[in-house]
């Protein structure tokens, strides 16, 4: 039972990267590798804030400005100065790892200190592995308030708009570049937040700790459409915590069965891999069923 809260818990606190990655890849519609830059920049900008006496929420305040200032480096090399959005990306994603060295002093830190915001405001009194439950459903809660809130105003709708189809959007009189800074901005900031919250969970923060992390996020993502294909956008946000679980709760049972540890990226790659075949592989059933039927 333990490890099922431990996945679940795990499930709740990843759903949030999943829902700042939601924003770039389906509401804007761009392969945005930066996350896997933002996401490790959140962590260690956490853990050397805490190391240094600070406040946990204050550490996630400014782990979430600077996957804002990711963002928005990608959004200028994107927007401003044409580089494609996917190599923009991965610029901003490889001078990220100079930086987050730069600012840990090493390649990973331990956070030494007993201070995390899951044993903080009373989180500590939660039976094992519910802090992080409670704290993530908070936290998305939060988030996805604001994110609707958001977008039902005019220049939420003005970056769905851009998303969907820019030169429509540009045509409207709507300013498409600021649109894509606000979202790039946006989604990363959030990614940095997840990683501040993943780092204190783990306790400790290194590097390297966003390699494969947009894998993680997309199966959310295409978990929770194949689970629930056709639903508003309002809704598509909570399907992606439940795409999350879902997903850990496949890790679990894959490790339950026997599966080193070593292979769980490319057993996130397989899952995500089959999702993503999953809608043509109904379509292709589908199609065989209806021609059996139509030759009998």
């Amino acid at each position: 039972m333990n490890l099922i809260v431990s996945t679940i818990s795990q499930g709740f606190i990843w759903s949030i990267m999943a829902i700042g990655l939601f924003i770039t890849f389906r509401i804007l519609d761009f392969p945005d590798m930066t996350v896997e830059g933002s996401f490790p920049l959140g962590a260690v900008t956490a853990i050397s804030l805490i190391q240094s006496g600070h406040s946990t929420l204050y550490s996630l305040l400014i782990a979430f400005i600077f996957g804002c200032l990711a963002g928005f480096a990608t959004a200028f090399l994107y927007a401003k100065l044409n580089v494609p959005i996917l190599l923009a990306g991965i610029l901003t994603m490889t001078a990220l790892y100079s930086i987050n060295l730069r600012i840990l002093g090493k390649a990973n830190m331990s956070l030494t200190k007993s201070t995390n915001i899951f044993n903080q405001f009373g989180l500590n009194k939660l039976p094992t592995n519910f802090n992080g439950i409670i704290l993530g459903i908070i936290v998305i809660a939060l988030i996805i308030f604001l994110l609707i809130i958001f977008l039902n105003t005019e220049k939420g709708q003005a970056v769905i708009a851009t998303g969907d189809n820019e030169t429509m959007a540009a045509s409207l009189g709507i300013n498409t570049t600021v649109m894509k800074f606000i979202g790039l901005m946006v989604s990363n900031g959030i990614v940095a937040l997840t990683g501040g919250l993943i780092a204190q969970q783990n306790g400790f923060a290194d590097v390297n700790m966003g390699i494969g992390v947009i894998v993680i996020g997309l199966s959310a993502i295409i978990i929770g459409e194949v689970i629930y294909p056709d639903v508003p956008l309002s809704i598509r946000l909570i399907t992606i915590v439940i795409g999350s679980i879902v997903y850990r709760l496949i890790l679990m049972v894959v490790l339950q069965l026997g599966f080193n540890t070593n292979d769980l990226k490319l057993i996130s790659a397989i899952i995500l891999a089959l999702c993503l075949a999953l809608p043509t592989i109904r379509a292709q059933f589908l199609k065989t069923l209806r021609n059996g039927v139509k030759t009998k």
